[in-house]
């Protein structure tokens, strides 16, 4: 009987420290190695429904009583009605993101009459809502009138109220008034969520006015409802934008490089035809 009962308290010890060790959170490494990484096509959108996404809005949390997020006539429809987002349920790391979208014709609230807005999100981690309620922190690829491809770092929580490390190095210019641009070969910087947290592609015009239907003398993608073209290349943690197959901006050594994907709700229509993350080197030109 002593035998046994010491041969049990020693498998009990052990399930103990492996039920311990188990609720350790995991190493940046571990979780990158996690995250998937495609090895074919995966259609993050499968055009009949929400499989694999969930809903994150800034009044209603986990719900979406306005069906903001849903599928119409085989599209991504994305009404605009709110502020939150819909995100992967899924991390992900080294893949060729391609994001078919085109505005809708209505605007909502606050930017009823301002620049038709909204977002593609990567490499996101931390608390749902860790950014002012709204967005889980990330990486963002701008998608707004007349800045397609600026990124932006989504500063804020994770889950146990402490900051999301984000950081990208990208090599920039100036404009004319000082604001950050990429420029292909030009001084590498690093920001972080302490340091300035945009950097404009390369095109943008520094008279940029947040006034819906603007378009700068640059822009690259397609006009109001016309269909545009988004590749979003993740290759650790290198990232290139390209808008209708042009190169608009580039960062490396990105923190995080892996990540939950998300589409950003922000007082704009927005319909979505395609989105698909493609094994690196393998996604099609057309």
């Amino acid at each position: 009987m002593k035998n046994r009962m010491e041969y049990l308290f020693r498998i009990s010890a052990t399930a103990g420290l492996f039920a311990v060790a188990s609720d350790c959170p995991l190493s940046a490494d571990d979780a990158r190695d996690q995250a998937i990484r495609p090895k074919e096509v995966i259609r993050l959108f499968d055009g009949k429904s929400l499989a694999g996404l969930y809903t994150w809005m800034q009044e209603t949390k986990y719900e979406d009583p306005g069906n903001v997020f849903r599928v119409t006539d085989g599209m991504l429809h994305i009404t605009g009605d709110g502020m939150g987002g819909l995100l992967t349920k899924e991390e992900y790391r080294d893949y060729h993101l391609i994001l078919e979208l085109k505005w809708g014709p209505r605007t909502w609230g606050r930017r009823k009459k301002a620049t038709k807005d909204s977002g593609l999100l990567i490499h996101s981690q931390g608390a749902d809502g860790g950014y002012g309620g709204i967005w889980m922190p990330s990486i963002e690829v701008q998608i707004i009138e007349g800045g397609f491809g600026d990124f932006l770092l989504v500063t804020g929580n994770d889950k146990d109220g402490s900051p999301v490390p984000l950081a990208i190095t990208c090599e920039t210019d100036r404009d004319r008034d000082g604001e950050v641009i990429w420029k292909e070969g030009g001084k590498r910087e690093t920001f972080n969520y302490q340091k300035s947290r945009r950097i404009n592609w390369y095109g943008r015009d520094p008279d940029w006015k947040d006034e819906i239907g603007f378009r700068g003398s640059q822009d690259v993608e397609s006009p109001d409802g016309e269909w545009t073209r988004f590749d979003v290349i993740c290759d650790g943690g290198h990232i290139i934008v390209n808008v209708n197959g042009v190169k608009v901006n580039e960062g490396f050594a990105a923190n995080p490089s892996h990540g939950r994907l998300q589409l950003q709700t922000e007082l704009a229509e927005v319909f979505i035809r395609r989105w698909e993350l493609w094994p690196v080197g393998e996604a099609p030109k057309k």
